[in-house]
C-alpha cells in the first residue's frame, strides 16, 4: 500500500453497484468479479518486499516539503528526571517532605510510592542563551546550546513501566508487535545511500535496552525496514572485511550463488517477508565491505573534534563515539539514527538519584552538545533533526529517600534542527511537576511531529496489514505546530 492510497470509500456511503445479497450463495456469486482485485492489493502492499521489481529502498519523496532529510534520537532510557535536568520547579523545594497535596487525587505510580513525602531537587538553576531557557548544574554543555533548543515540558504517554513504555517511545503502542518509528520513516522515504543501512541502532554499551531488538523492529511490515545495529566499542560492526586471500571477483560469485539459492527457496514461500529481506541484507553486507569501514572509521576526524565530543576522556569516550558515529552517518545519507543513551534503563533512578544522574549526565552532556555544534558548523544541522528523551520522567515524590519513581503523565523532550526552532519551550506540568496541563503532547504528537519534519503526514503513511490500513500513530496523534512555526 503506497502511502498515498487510500483504497476506503467514507463510512457509511455504498459503492456505485452497491446491492443487497439475499443468501450466502447469492453473495459468493456477486463477489466472485471482485476475487481478482486481491491481488492488486497484495501488489500495492507488497512494494516494500520488492514487489513488481521496485526497489524497496530507493530514495522516495513524502507527502510534503520536509524540513529535515534525518533524524538522530538520543534514547535517554531509564526515565531521566525532568525535575532536575529542564523542568525548574521552586514549590518541591518549599514543600519537600511533606506529602503530596490531596488536590492531586489519587496517584497510580510503577513502585507504589505515591504516599511517599516530596524530595527535593538540590540542583542550581540558570537561564541561559537569549531564550532564556532553563537548565540545571547538571548540564553545563547542554546549556551552551539553549537556544537551538525546543523544550516540550508536556510530554506524556501510557505505560507505567520501562518494557511498555520504551516499547511505546519507539513504536507508538505499549504492547510489542508494531513497527518502530525508524522502521516507518524508511518505509516512507527509502534511502539515500545504498552503501549503508537506512537505519542505524547505536548502544553506549554492550546491553541491550529493555525489550530488545524489537524496539528498532519493523512489526508486521517487512524486514527490509529494520534498523541495523552496530556494536559499542572500536569496531562497530563485525566481518566488514573479507578474510585475506579473497577476491572481489570471488565474493561476488559467493553472492550470486547465495542469491540464486535464496531465490529459489523464497519462491514457494511468498509469506515470508523475511526471506527478500535476507537477500537484500547480504548483497547490503557485499555493498559495506566497500565504504562501511570509511564511515566508521573516526581515525580521519581532527585532535579537535574528538576532543570536542569527549574521546580522550574515559568518562564521556562511549557515547562521544557514538555522537560522532552518528554524525558520520548522517553525513552519509543515513536516515535515521538512534543512540541508546544509557542502554539497560540506567538512568532508572528509584534510589540514589544524585549518584545516578551526576554520573550519567557527566557521561552524555559534552557528547550530546559536540553533537549539535558539529552538526551546525558543518551545515548540517537545518537538515538534522535531533531529539533528545526517554521513555518517562520520574516523579516529585521520593522513592527510598533519595530516588524517584517512575512518571509517565508529565515529562520533559526536546528537539534540534531539522526544522525545530530553537530557544523556544512548548508546554507546562503542574507546579510539582507530576502531570502535564498545557499543550499535552502524547507519544503519538511527538512521532506525528517527527515524520512532518521529514515531508510525511502520519495519517497518510500507511501499511495494508490484515485488512487494515496500519498507520504509524495508529489512528490518533497530532503535529506539534509550535515546534516549527
Amino acid at each position: 500500500m503506497t502511502p498515498d492510497m487510500n483504497l476506503h470509500a467514507p463510512l457509511g456511503q455504498p459503492g456505485p453497484h452497491y446491492e443487497v445479497a439475499t443468501s450466502r450463495r447469492d453473495f459468493l456469486l456477486r463477489a466472485g468479479g471482485g476475487f481478482g482485485a486481491l491481488a492488486l492489493v497484495d501488489l500495492l502492499a507488497g512494494r516494500a518486499a520488492g514487489a513488481a521489481g521496485v526497489d524497496p529502498m530507493a530514495s522516495r519523496t513524502g507527502h510534503h516539503k520536509a524540513r529535515a532529510r534525518s533524524v538522530i534520537f538520543l534514547f535517554i532510557e531509564g526515565g531521566p528526571s525532568h525535575l532536575d535536568l529542564f523542568d525548574r520547579k521552586p514549590l518541591l523545594n518549599k514543600l519537600a517532605g511533606q506529602p503530596l497535596p490531596e488536590s492531586f487525587g489519587t496517584v497510580l505510580t510503577a513502585m507504589g510510592e505515591h504516599h511517599s513525602p516530596l524530595l527535593a531537587c538540590p540542583r542550581k538553576w540558570k537561564r541561559h542563551g537569549e531564550s532564556g531557557l532553563w537548565v540545571s548544574d547538571w548540564l553545563p554543555h547542554v546549556a551552551t546550546i539553549a537556544d537551538e533548543l525546543t523544550v516540550i515540558r508536556s510530554c506524556w504517554c501510557d505505560g507505567l513501566n520501562h518494557v511498555g513504555s520504551v516499547c511505546q517511545m519507539n513504536t507508538g503502542a505499549v504492547l510489542a508487535g508494531r513497527p518502530s518509528l525508524g522502521s516507518w520513516a524508511v518505509y516512507g522515504l527509502g534511502t539515500e545511500n545504498q552503501n549503508l543501512p537506512s537505519f542505524v541502532v547505536l548502544l553506549d554499551n554492550p546491553h541491550l535496552p529493555v525489550g530488545g531488538v524489537r524496539n528498532w523492529g519493523t512489526g508486521f511490515m517487512p524486514s527490509t525496514y529494520q534498523g541495523t545495529l552496530f556494536k559499542s566499542g572500536d569496531i562497530p560492526i563485525d566481518h566488514l572485511r573479507p578474510p585475506k586471500g579473497v577476491s572481489d571477483e570471488r565474493q561476488h560469485a559467493k553472492l550470486r550463488l547465495l542469491r540464486r539459492l535464496n531465490t529459489e527457496h523464497a519462491e514457494s514461500r511468498s509469506d515470508r517477508n523475511d526471506l527478500e529481506a535476507r537477500i537484500g541484507a547480504y548483497e547490503l553486507a557485499f555493498r559495506m565491505q566497500a565504504k562501511a569501514p570509511e564511515a566508521v572509521d573516526i581515525g580521519g576526524e581532527s585532535k579537535r573534534t574528538l576532543e570536542m565530543y569527549g574521546l580522550e576522556n574515559k568518562t564521556t569516550a562511549s557515547i562521544g563515539r557514538s555522537c560522532l558515529l552518528a554524525r558520520r552517518l548522517v553525513e552519509r545519507g543515513v536516515r535515521f539514527v538512534q543512540i541508546y543513551c544509557g542502554s539497560g534503563s540506567r538512568w532508572d533512578a528509584h534510589s540514589h538519584i544524585e549518584k545516578n544522574h551526576s554520573q550519567l549526565c557527566q557521561a552524555s552532556d559534552q557528547p550530546i552538545a559536540a553533537l549539535v555544534k558539529d552538526l551546525k558548523q558543518r551545515g548540517l544541522l537545518d537538515e538534522t533533526l535531533v531529539v533528545w528523551g526517554g521513555e518517562f520522567g520520574r516523579t516529585p515524590m521520593s522513592e527510598k529517600g533519595d530516588g524517584r519513581d517512575h512518571n509517565p503523565t508529565g515529562f520533559t523532550m526536546w528537539m534540534a534542527g531539522g526544522g525545530a526552532l530553537g530557544g523556544r519551550t512548548i508546554g507546562a506540568t503542574d507546579q510539582l511537576g507530576l502531570h502535564a496541563v498545557e499543550d499535552r503532547a502524547h507519544v503519538h504528537d511527538l512521532h506525528a511531529t517527527i515524520l512532518h519534519l521529514l515531508g510525511l503526514d502520519h495519517m497518510r503513511l500507511s501499511y495494508l496489514h490484515n485488512g487494515r490500513l496500519e498507520r504509524p500513530t495508529i489512528n490518533t496523534g497530532r503535529v506539534i505546530e509550535q515546534v516549527y512555526s
